[in-house]
């Protein structure tokens, strides 16, 4: 069961990544779909970092999307990056637990290595973890080899 919501999540996860960076992210072109030949969106990160929190108060949403906006998609090694809240369309399979998603991408283990690090996301974890009531973190990795 958690299997199976994990993998609906990732996927509802990965259509918002493709449809909130395309605007920002490096422009990488696929070949084509292998079992169609269609040509497949650009792809935002071999890495994708995505995080959804429920705050205390949900009322802070704003700030802490401010607060990423300002210091976390501005890490060296961030190739593609968003922050929002959720958008309801009426799809009764989305989930709405949440107040704030928030995504990076990367290139490399070591650009996400060196951002987990970094005193701005280490600065933004010590100022909100005492303000979510909770947060699920789920990183795919994509190889490019569909391209």
């Amino acid at each position: 069961m958690i299997q199976q919501h994990l993998q609906r999540f990732v996927s509802i996860g990965r259509r918002l990544v493709l449809v909130g960076v395309v605007a920002s992210a490096p422009v990488v072109y696929s070949a084509g779909c292998a079992a169609t030949g269609d040509p497949l969106p650009p792809r935002p990160a071999a890495i994708n970092h995505f995080v959804v929190f429920k705050l205390n108060d949900p009322a802070d949403a704003a700030e802490l999307i401010e607060d990423c906006d300002r210091y976390l998609g501005r890490i060296p090694g961030v190739v593609s990056y968003f922050a929002g809240q959720h958008h309801d369309i009426g799809r009764d399979t989305v989930f709405r637990d949440y107040d704030v998603g928030f995504f990076v991408g990367f290139d490399s283990d070591e650009a996400y290595r060196a951002y987990v690090d970094h005193p701005e996301h280490v600065r933004i974890v010590n100022k909100w973890r005492d303000r979510w009531e909770w947060y699920r973190v789920y990183d795919v990795f994509d190889d490019g080899s569909r391209e």
